[in-house]
C-alpha cells in the first residue's frame, strides 16, 4: 500500500528539514562563540594574575628594603 503525498505534505517536510539545519548551525556557532570566549577569559584571568604577582613582588621588595634600612634581618 503506497501513502499519497501532497505538495503541502512536500512543503511541511522541506519546512522541517530547514529549521533542523538551522538549529544545527546556530548552535555550531554559539559552540564556537562559547569557546572564543572561555580563551579570552583564560587571558584576562592569566593578565591580571600576572599583574597581582607583580604587585606583590614590589612590595616585598620594599618590605625587605625597609627591614635592611632599619636592621631587621
Amino acid at each position: 500500500m503506497t501513502k499519497t503525498i501532497t505538495i503541502d505534505d512536500l512543503a511541511v517536510m522541506v519546512k522541517k528539514g530547514f529549521d533542523e539545519t538551522a538549529k544545527r548551525v546556530n548552535l555550531d556557532a554559539l559552540t564556537k562563540d562559547v569557546a572564543e570566549l572561555s580563551t579570552k577569559v583564560t587571558r584576562i584571568e592569566n593578565i591580571l594574575i600576572r599583574a597581582h604577582d607583580n604587585r606583590i613582588y614590589k612590595v616585598e621588595d620594599d618590605i625587605r628594603l625597609i627591614k635592611t634600612k632599619v636592621g631587621i634581618k
